[in-house]
């Protein structure tokens, strides 16, 4: 059985290609804390939390959640970074009491989509806000995925990739490789609220994020835009200011067709001066050489 969102149904979705790392030592919470933009404290045994790992100049290295157990924490990523990640948390452990294991392969993930945490018995069920809404994370060992698999899908309905990936968009949600790169700060891509704190200590990259809130503005932002002439919207498409002689504007990142709100949509990042809700771009295209311009309205995020 399959589900969207749309139909109001609780839907739940397969996560379990996602890397996962399991965090053990003595040192563990002070050498997070040290790497990681949220407070690790916040993390527990039934709630996740949101985060980004930064480089020094204050790009995201990974964008992670992580949740606690009695004797460790653990972190889930997306699966590009499975050998990245690793390297680089790697990198900064020193003279820590710190161990870094790699347990992709022996644990699973469902992410249910639900007000409601499910009744699955002694499974580990943590709270988790992966789509702006609550949402519950079930980890399992691998060796019992077809079990759990069988549990969920009686009640709730699986959520395919295609389904998930409209949701995403829709819901404004960034995802690694599209809306975040090592190319983009986290406050660009609107994860200030989610996956940053301003009052925890010091982490790599902590003076840029500082030095941006402190100033209140950023060189572009992650944006909701919509297709006035119903025309798709295509990922890679440049940006142009509709008011500015043609201006580069910045360039769009993931695009779909939303049943749900009936037009074309997309997310882009947009440069400061052309990205205040309501401001007219036009999105660039060509066909058989012939250059292309879409008009195309900038909204605030999540699409309403």
């Amino acid at each position: 059985m399959t589900a969207s969102l749309q139909s109001g149904q609780a839907a739940f979705l397969d996560l379990s290609g996602r890397t996962k790392l399991r965090i053990t030592g003595n040192d563990r919470l002070r050498f997070l804390n040290g790497q990681l933009t949220n407070d690790v404290r916040k993390a527990t045994e039934t709630a996740a939390i949101e985060a980004c790992v930064l480089n020094a100049k204050g790009k995201i290295n990974a964008h992670i959640f992580v949740s606690a157990a009695p004797d460790c924490f653990f972190i889930d990523a997306a699966p590009e970074l499975r050998e990245t990640l690793v390297t680089r948390l790697e990198r900064y452990v020193i003279a820590d009491d710190v161990q870094i294991e790699d347990v992709t392969d022996q644990l699973s993930i469902f992410h249910l989509l639900s007000r409601t945490a499910p009744n699955l018995g002694a499974r580990r069920i943590i709270s988790a806000h992966r789509f702006g809404e609550t949402g519950w994370d079930i980890w399992t060992e691998r060796v019992v995925y077809d079990a759990v698999l069988q549990q969920l899908s009686p009640t709730y309905g699986l959520l395919d990739h295609a389904a998930a990936e409209i949701a995403r968009i829709e819901h404004g949600i960034p995802r690694w490789g599209r809306e975040l790169t090592d190319e983009i700060i986290p406050i660009e891509a609107n994860l200030e609220e989610r996956a940053i704190d301003y009052e925890k200590g010091c982490y790599i990259g902590q003076e840029v994020i500082s030095r941006i809130k402190m100033s209140g503005q950023t060189n572009k932002r992650l944006r909701g835009l919509i297709s006035l002439e119903n025309i798709p919207l295509q990922p890679g498409m440049k940006l142009a200011a509709t008011s500015a002689k043609g201006k580069e504007a910045g360039w769009i990142t993931s695009a779909t067709r939303s049943e749900k709100i009936g037009k074309e949509i997309a997310l882009g990042y947009v440069k400061r001066g052309f990205n205040d809700p309501g401001a007219r771009l036009d999105a660039l295209t060509s066909n058989s050489g012939t250059a292309i311009a879409i008009a195309i309205e900038v909204v605030p995020l999540p699409f309403s």
